[in-house]
């Protein structure tokens, strides 16, 4: 039993399957360097407060960055009877240093030694999503300018309703993001406490400096509560759901781009370089990509029951369970992130298809919820007007016209004080033009939240 550092009590050696069963180590060994920094706090830790001698916390810390650096560099060996990262880095330093070694894990358990590593790399891994949506965000914005003058068809229930500039469609997915990058933030803050102290799940009779080690580490705040802080994966449940949410905007963003690509809608071609081919078709060139970002978003929302179910009904303080839980974290992590490093490139590359995208735009009298606020301001009620125009609309429609070719004795016969003045109101680009409050498609508010946003990603 002098392989395990729990073995004391034990008089039979662990069964083989039991340690392929219970070892980590396979996907926790991500957490190296989260492990090894939070040691070498703790370490520095013990000889502030005189718990270990000086010359032996910096023999300690001085081996510590030589297996970090084994680990960089591939020259590691990873053993299943080791179990975990943490088991593996010890067991390491105590070949190193003997009795010196042994002494690296005063006053701290597996139980919050993993809680302190996740929590910073679940630090770590909020910065780099959040990178990562700075990046399509930057993507979207840099396109406004290109595409200022390109009016599209706005959908609701994916049926033609009003038009929109295409600027204020690359905003619309900026603030998604923005909402994203909010929530990465909100639960980075409630990620960044230290757990470390909380030791098994009592914490410790020996005079340890919680706040020292916080310091070390970067963290704003120390757990107030042992039991606590060494089960708390609280910060794990919301990290997988902001990614999942993340995933969510993506997938939603890449379905309107398969359609804009197809030649039904005709709006938009994509990057040949991010498309595939047909094994079979000569002709094909496939959204391959946007179509796996879309399905992709499956490993997040069911990463992210796994977590919800996982966690559900758990006793205090620390159980095995736990430990399941790092692996779809960490796939959510990883699906996210690729799927962000394709997009951005993705949108800066595509085109809009602005000859077929004009030549149909006339389709669907997307002018007609102006031509209603038209006479609103002419004085008719909401309601009236909401009627007047839908029976202006059925007339172009069964005349299969736009409703800017209607004689204005039409327009009279529906409301008789109607002048030459309401063609004004009709037409794509005058329905755009129309409109003025604040975060609407006219191209005022257009310029100005293009503005604002290029300021905001430091584009200007």
């Amino acid at each position: 039993m002098a392989e395990k550092p729990w073995g004391g009590v034990f008089d039979q050696a662990t069964d083989r399957r039991v340690e392929q069963f219970t070892e980590s180590v396979s996907f926790d060994q991500r957490l190296f360097a989260q492990d090894i920094a939070g040691s070498i706090a703790h370490v520095q830790m013990l000889a502030k407060v005189g718990l270990v001698p000086s010359d032996e916390a910096q023999q300690i810390e001085h081996a510590l960055g030589e297996i970090r650096d084994e680990i960089e560099q591939g020259r590691f060996a990873f053993r299943a009877e080791l179990e975990d990262i943490h088991m593996h880095v010890e067991r390491a330093l105590v070949e190193r240093l003997g009795d010196v070694g042994r002494k690296l894990h005063t006053a701290r358990s597996r139980n919050d030694q993993v809680a302190t590593d996740l929590r910073l790399w679940v630090r770590w891994a909020t910065d780099e999503i959040d990178a990562r949506l700075v990046a399509l965000q930057r993507a979207f914005v840099g396109r406004c300018d290109r595409d200022a003058d390109v009016i599209l068809p706005g959908y609701t229930h994916m049926r033609r309703a009003q038009p929109v500039l295409a600027p204020h469609y690359w905003l619309a997915y900026c603030e998604k993001l923005d909402r994203d990058r909010g929530r990465l933030a909100d639960c980075r803050r409630r990620t960044n406490v230290l757990p470390l102290g909380a030791a098994a799940l009592a914490g410790s009779s020996l005079p340890i400096d919680r706040q020292d080690v916080a310091s070390r580490l970067g963290f704003e705040g120390v757990a107030a509560n042992s039991l606590d802080a060494s089960s708390d994966r609280d910060f794990v449940l919301e990290f997988a759901f902001a990614l999942t949410m993340i995933a969510e905007h993506l997938s939603g963003w890449g379905e309107e781009w398969i359609l804009w690509s197809t030649a039904e809608f005709d709006f938009l071609t994509l990057p040949e370089s991010f498309c595939t081919g047909s094994s079979i078709m000569p002709q094909k060139i496939n959204p391959d990509v946007l179509e796996l970002i879309r399905g992709k978003t499956a490993r997040a929302v069911g990463n992210l029951q796994a977590l919800l179910v996982l966690q559900k009904g758990l006793p205090l303080a620390y159980n095995r369970d736990l430990q399941e839980a790092t692996l779809p974290l960490m796939n959510s992590f990883d699906t996210v992130a690729a799927s962000l490093d394709l997009a951005a490139p993705l949108v800066a590359g595509a085109e809009l298809n602005r000859a077929a995208i004009a030549e149909r735009l006339d389709r669907g009298h997307l002018d007609a919820t102006t031509l209603m606020e038209h006479l609103i301001r002419r004085g008719v009620p909401q309601r009236t007007a909401h009627g007047l125009v839908g029976r202006l609309v059925r007339k172009a429609m069964d005349q299969g016209v736009r409703l800017a070719d209607l004689p204005l004795e039409d327009f009279r016969q529906a409301y008789p004080e109607l002048d030459a003045g309401v063609y004004e109101a009709l037409g794509p680009a005058k329905a755009v033009a129309a409109m003025i409050s604040y975060g609407s498609t006219g191209p005022e508010q257009v310029k100005q939240q293009v503005r604002r946003w290029k300021e905001s990603l430091q584009l200007t």
